[in-house]
């Protein structure tokens, strides 16, 4: 009889300076707010819960070691931090998720660790996974693997936030504001020229009005807008008072800003096909508006979406926009992008891009885009210093292959010669204040010869050796003559 490994689950609670990766995620999609309780289910040491409850949150938790006796509480955000990835039988681990969907009102945030955070040689089979040198048990998901089982287990759709790191909405309407959330493009209301007496009587009293056009690319409902009636009362009507905003800052910023917004619409429509559209009914109702004043129909608006999401399968069509973006650094194999810039991306690679997001969710740390012109692969580019260093190192990398759904992690942390960037001003969009003085210095690098043969600089160790050759050096974002 084959002896079963003594499997020692309190090892694997560990300490943390900050907050836990799955709550960061959550604040910074805004899915967590001071109103909102949380309750950490498998909490470890109970680091996340008391940072939290020492800023004022409503946070609790639970933990079978830690904290057996603490009282399982419904909230609106429960957090599965870490934990089926250490349970070893396959049925309890499904049990655990089903616990802590029971628990949820809102939102259930599932976290686990991935196949590329594995060490190779420093694990031993076990079941389904493998046990550490430390006597623990660790499952290593593949980020598809993982979305599919949390769908099966709860009948429901798991949404990437990151790697590693699922959503599941018992509130739908908290999960389409999530989701058209990733796919709006920062608007400001045009400048008005200050000609109309009307306009300038009221301008105080139009400019949420303005914000609220510049935002939703329509007019408001009564309900959206607190200082609807108040401009009715001025106006006559919202259309009226719109009107003089029209006149007063042109009309055509303001077309624009309409297209923009039926265009995130499309986006937001296309992607919705990953694990299934809700009915219009549970659309939060200002995207219910907005469906019948772009659309007319919520049908036409998901066949407008369905076809966008078509076109973004074909590479040719997918070369003829990255041939035509406004932004981006185009070589033959890639169009490299700054994350600052893909709002400003055609709708097309938009999406494209939106299919490894709906993969594998928000990548932190990520600063650059790689969207590949060959086949479907996206990959997502870490530059820690891309700001501070003129050519700043790649540090890692993750790239998924859409076609399977393969994941590939490098990392050159601890390269001697890695990657590095030029022409930095390339990836960031046309407003960015950082591109004068990326351009600057690119600049003063082909006047000294540097990008005479640019297939040579692509390392660290080829770029000194360009600099030496050239008889320069950098100092900041300067080039200076050696010595």
């Amino acid at each position: 009889m084959v002896k079963q490994p003594q499997i020692h689950r309190h090892r694997t609670a560990i300490g943390r300076a900050g907050l836990s990766k799955p709550f960061r995620t959550a604040f910074e999609s805004q899915l967590i707010t001071p109103e909102t309780s949380v309750f950490d289910y498998g909490r470890g040491r109970g680091d996340d819960v008391r940072k939290l409850a020492d800023t004022g949150y409503c946070a609790t938790g639970w933990d079978p070691i830690h904290q057996p006796k603490a009282p399982q509480i419904p909230a609106d955000v429960v957090n599965l931090g870490y934990v089926v990835n250490v349970i070893e039988d396959p049925e309890e681990r499904a049990d655990v998720v089903r616990k802590a969907w029971n628990l949820t009102n809102r939102l259930l945030i599932v976290s686990a660790r991935l196949q590329y955070e594995a060490k190779e040689g420093r694990f031993e089979s076990y079941a389904d996974g493998c046990l550490t040198g430390r006597g623990t048990f660790q499952k290593f998901f593949a980020q598809v693997e993982l979305r599919d089982w949390l769908d099966q287990v709860l009948a429901q759709r798991a949404l990437a936030a990151a790697p590693g790191i699922f959503f599941v909405f018992r509130d739908e309407e908290l999960g389409q504001r999530f989701l058209e959330s990733r796919y709006r493009r920062p608007r400001a209301a045009p400048a008005a020229r200050m000609s109309d007496i009307l306009f300038q009587q009221h301008q105080v009293l139009l400019t949420p009005l303005m914000e609220f056009v510049a935002d939703r690319g329509r007019l408001p409902a009564p309900d959206e807008l607190p200082e609807h009636g108040q401009l009715t009362e001025v106006f006559g009507s919202i259309p009226k008072a719109f009107a003089v905003v029209r006149r007063v800052s042109g009309p055509d910023r303001w077309d624009q800003l309409r297209q923009e917004r039926r265009e995130e619409l499309m986006i937001h429509f296309a992607l919705g096909r990953f694990g299934g559209r809700p009915r219009i009914s549970d659309l939060p109702a200002s995207l219910q508006r907005d469906v019948r004043d772009f659309f007319s129909t919520y049908t036409k608006a998901c066949a407008e979406g369905d076809q966008l999401l078509f076109r973004a399968g074909n590479m040719a069509e997918l070369n003829n926009a990255m041939e035509h973006s406004p932004v981006g650094k185009l070589t033959g194999q890639a169009l490299y992008v700054h994350v600052d810039a893909m709002a400003y991306l055609p709708a097309l690679l938009r999406v494209y891009e939106g299919c490894a997001r709906s993969y594998l969710g928000h990548v932190d740390g990520a600063n650059l885009v790689k969207l590949n012109r060959i086949e479907p692969k996206v990959s997502y580019l870490l530059y820690p210093d891309f700001d501070t260093d003129p050519h700043p190192a790649l540090a890692e990398s993750l790239r998924l292959k859409l076609s399977n759904g393969d994941v590939k992690h490098l990392n050159f942390r601890e390269s001697a010669n890695p990657p590095i960037l030029h022409r930095k001003e390339t990836f960031l969009p046309p407003e960015d204040p950082r591109r004068d003085r990326f351009t600057r210095l690119t600049q003063q690098e082909e006047r000294h010869g540097l990008y005479d043969d640019p297939a040579t600089i692509g390392t660290r160790d080829a770029w000194e050796a360009a600099l030496m050759r050239c008889g320069v050096s950098l100092k900041g974002h300067r080039v200076v003559r050696r010595g």
